[in-house]
C-alpha cells in the first residue's frame, strides 16, 4: 500500500479535511478565490463523511460536482463586483481626463493661449483663453499632457 493511501485509510473522513486545509493554503499562496471553492468542497464532503459510510468513489463524485457548482455560482456572484460604478477606474493610466471638470486657481496667467497649471505635484500644459493669475479655472478637456481650461466663476 503507498504512503497516500495508507495516510487516507489512517484518516478516514479527516482526510478530505486535510486536503480542505491543504486548499485553503493554496488559496493564500496563489489568491483568486480559486483553490478556496475546493477547498470548502472538501471540508463539506469530509463533514458528510463523519456522519455517513460511503465509498471513496462516491465521495470523489460528490467533491467534484460540489466543486464545479461552488466554482461556477462564485464566478456568477463575483462578475458584477468587479466593474467600476463609474468610467474613472477605466482611464487609471490617462491623468489628464480624470481632472475633468475639476476647478482650480491660476498660479500664472494664460498669455496667447497657453499656461502652465500646478496641480498637486504635477505642472501641466494648459490652453484657453487669455486670463490673469489668480483666476479660477474648469477642466475642460484633456489631451494626453494637454489640459484645455475656461474661466469659472466659483472658487476651487
Amino acid at each position: 500500500m503507498g504512503l497516500i493511501q495508507s495516510a487516507i485509510d489512517f484518516l478516514g473522513p479527516w482526510s478530505w479535511w486535510v486536503l480542505g486545509l491543504v486548499l485553503f493554503g493554496l488559496e493564500i499562496l496563489a489568491p483568486g478565490t480559486f483553490f478556496l471553492w475546493f477547498g470548502i468542497s472538501a471540508i463539506i464532503v469530509g463533514t458528510i463523511s463523519l456522519f455517513f459510510v460511503w465509498g471513496w468513489e462516491a465521495q470523489a463524485v460528490v467533491f467534484v460536482v460540489l466543486a464545479v457548482v461552488a466554482l461556477i455560482v462564485s464566478r456568477m456572484i463575483l462578475k458584477g463586483r468587479g466593474a467600476p460604478e463609474d468610467d474613472s477606474d477605466l482611464k487609471l493610466n490617462q491623468r489628464g481626463t480624470r481632472l475633468i471638470g475639476r476647478t482650480y486657481i491660476l498660479g500664472e496667467p494664460l498669455v496667447g493661449g497657453s499656461g502652465r497649471l500646478h496641480i498637486d505635484d504635477t505642472m501641466w500644459r494648459i490652453t484657453g483663453p487669455d486670463l490673469p493669475a489668480g483666476t479660477p479655472v474648469r477642466i475642460a478637456s484633456a489631451d494626453g499632457a494637454l489640459l484645455t481650461v475656461e474661466a469659472s466663476g466659483q472658487a476651487a
